[in-house]
């Protein structure tokens, strides 16, 4: 299970849900992050899902030399302490931000490594605490429910395309928080994108998957390798200047 020092995500899943048919191995680094991507369809929630015990396919999963499945081995998914992030930041609405983040604290049933206040500053969220998650904007939405999963203390962050929904003001707000919070993380994450730009700006490893099979496995690409503005209109790109400015970025 490790070579030369290093832990490893290894999997191999096989089976069918309905229509579609999962054939997926790999083995990754235990550490940084891995960036899947392909077409809408391909089983990318899928083998996330698999990941986080909230579905069983034959095969095995181990995490670290840990087995958390094989021939007589499944872990549940409470006892994986996987933090999963999705899509929509599926907050609690009759909590306020703050109650949403102690909700996250109490799921912990080992020690504290990242505290409430800790995780509030990583994602600059002190202006918000006390507020409805019902006033929130998409972004700050998406900013509570990364902050909540990382407060369950996870071994391991799977990342559902967590900024697919949102605007270009909002993408720019959370991407500019997740580029530091995911670079100074010590756990692993798994992150779905359709987007270069923010494969490129975040993943260390790409897992490109195809049809429910993992087709290819290459480093990141380099910023400088595509040019991700020339598919936007002259409006977009001046409304995501005003949101990378919002977020509190500037030109070098």
């Amino acid at each position: 299970m490790t070579s030369n020092g290093l832990s490893w995500l290894e999997v191999r899943l096989a089976g069918r849900l309905g229509a579609f048919e999962l054939n997926a191995e790999l083995r990754v680094p235990a550490a940084g992050v891995t960036a899947l991507v392909g077409p809408s369809g391909c089983g990318k929630t899928t083998l996330l899902r698999c990941l986080s015990g909230f579905c069983r396919l034959s095969g095995r999963i181990a995490f670290k030399g840990e087995v958390w499945q094989d021939g007589a081995t499944f872990v549940p998914p409470h006892r994986r302490m996987v933090g999963y992030v999705f899509q929509e930041a599926s907050l609690f609405p009759h909590l306020s931000v703050r109650e949403n983040l102690a909700y996250g604290l109490r799921r912990v049933r080992g020690p504290v490594g990242l505290g409430l206040d800790a995780a509030v500053d990583l994602l600059g969220l002190a202006q918000l605490l006390d507020r409805a998650t019902t006033r929130l904007s998409g972004g700050e939405r998406q900013r509570v429910a990364i902050a909540r999963a990382l407060l369950t203390q996870p071994k391991l962050l799977l990342m559902d395309e967590p900024v697919s929904s949102l605007d270009l003001e909002g993408k720019a707000e959370v991407l500019a928080q997740l580029e530091g919070v995911l670079g100074g993380l010590s756990i692993p994450v798994i992150y779905v994108s359709h987007d270069p730009a923010e494969v490129s700006r975040l993943a260390n490893v790409v897992l490109a998957m195809r049809d429910g099979r993992i087709s290819a496995t290459s480093p990141a690409p380099a910023a400088d390798e595509f040019s991700p503005l020339k598919s936007l209109s002259p409006a977009e790109v001046r409304r995501l200047a005003l949101a990378a400015i919002k977020a509190g970025l500037r030109p070098d």
